[in-house]
């Protein structure tokens, strides 16, 4: 066996059906006790349940969270948290409100408990993406990780189908490049395939049968492993691409990555053989070949495949494939600009991933 090294999360993990009932004996368990909390506008439903839960300890309410975590609506959420003398941060949502709490807790130093309800991951790792002035940019830093997550199913099952698709396989694709990471270990795999095979058995289903538990449950612990292996182990070309089409061009988070997925597999796969056979083995109907496995997993998921629909002109491809190739990120094969500009058209095209690059 080749060496590694491997760092456990140190977060607090608490996973069940009904749980938001036991957020207050996790934050006395941390021992705090006045509450700031997280949400997009579109979950204020979730913030009502979650003072139903807390009683008249929540010390202030923020519910402007955004995608990409702009850095302008941080420091108006950080002006009220400041102001409003609490000693913690409840963050409930998506990646968006978590990304928001995060980013509050960095700045405070305050305890962050976070109950997400869609399947991005970002609860589970110490990264940091911010927005400033159209630029995206990212750190990672051990206190940026919250501190405790919760996870209940039941906030999940009326997820709406498309997120609920997108959503998976955009935490498919932290397993897909944590498997070819270059600090990856064994561990990380396990965790990896293992998320993989959670997230493509129960999402077929989910489009379906929204509503099924079991599937939802499923979804929602495969979800948990491929976000600590983005947690854990260094990222490639793709969620460069991603950062850089949604921060760029501000894209829907979730959609692009679920986009070009397959095509960034594609991109790679001539140089990690390993991690492409055991991909091919967590997705149904592969026959051997993970992109083909992706590529099916989508056409199941009826999810839109270009980014064209998602807004991005045609006279973006040369910007975006410029952005990409700067200051890229380590990644199994050499980052070329041509190749790298035909799998960003390809994506915006909505072509299904091929294995040429």
């Amino acid at each position: 066996m080749d060496s590694f090294e491997y760092n456990a999360s140190p977060a607090r993990v608490v996973f069940g059906s009904g749980t938001i009932k036991k957020v207050p004996d996790e934050l006395a368990r941390a021992k705090v006790s006045k509450p700031f909390l997280l949400s997009t506008p579109q979950q204020v439903s979730h913030i009502d349940l979650l003072k139903n839960v807390l009683g008249d300890v929540v010390s202030g309410v923020f519910i402007e969270a955004t995608m990409h975590t702009p850095v302008e609506v941080t420091e108006k959420a950080l002006e009220q948290l400041r102001s409003s003398g609490a000693d913690s941060i409840v963050s409930i949502g998506g990646g968006s409100t978590v990304g928001l709490g995060k980013a509050l807790s960095i700045r405070s130093g305050l305890f962050h408990l976070t109950i997400p309800t869609t399947y991005a991951g970002s609860e589970v790792t110490p990264i940091l993406g911010e927005t400033d002035a159209g630029k995206k940019t990212t750190r990672s830093d051990p206190k940026i990780l919250p501190s405790t997550v919760v996870y209940d199913v039941d906030l999940t099952m009326t997820l709406p189908v498309n997120l609920t698709a997108t959503s998976g396989v955009n935490a498919i694709a932290h397993s897909v490049e944590a498997l070819y990471a270059r600090n990856t270990n064994p561990i990380i795999n396990l965790l990896a395939v293992e998320g993989v095979k959670a997230l493509a058995s129960s999402l077929p289903i989910l489009i379906s049968n929204p509503s099924s538990q079991a599937a939802r449950s499923s979804a929602l612990y495969g979800a948990w492993l491929c976000g600590t292996c983005l947690g854990s182990v260094g990222m490639s070309i793709h969620h460069k691409l991603c950062h850089t089409l949604g921060g760029s061009f501000n894209l829907p988070h979730s959609e692009t990555h679920t986009i070009v997925l397959p095509h960034a597999l594609s991109y790679n796969a001539p140089n990690v053989p390993g991690a492409m056979e055991a991909l091919a083995a967590a997705l149904p109907e592969s026959e051997g070949d993970a992109t083909r496995g992706l590529n099916i997993l989508l056409q199941k998921l009826k999810v839109e495949r270009g980014l064209e629909a998602l807004g991005m002109q045609e006279s973006d491809i040369d910007k975006a494939a410029d952005i990409a190739v700067s200051n890229p990120y380590w990644n199994p094969r050499p980052i070329e600009r041509g190749p790298i500009r035909e799998l960003i058209r390809r994506a915006w095209a909505g072509e299904e991933a091929r294995a040429d690059l």
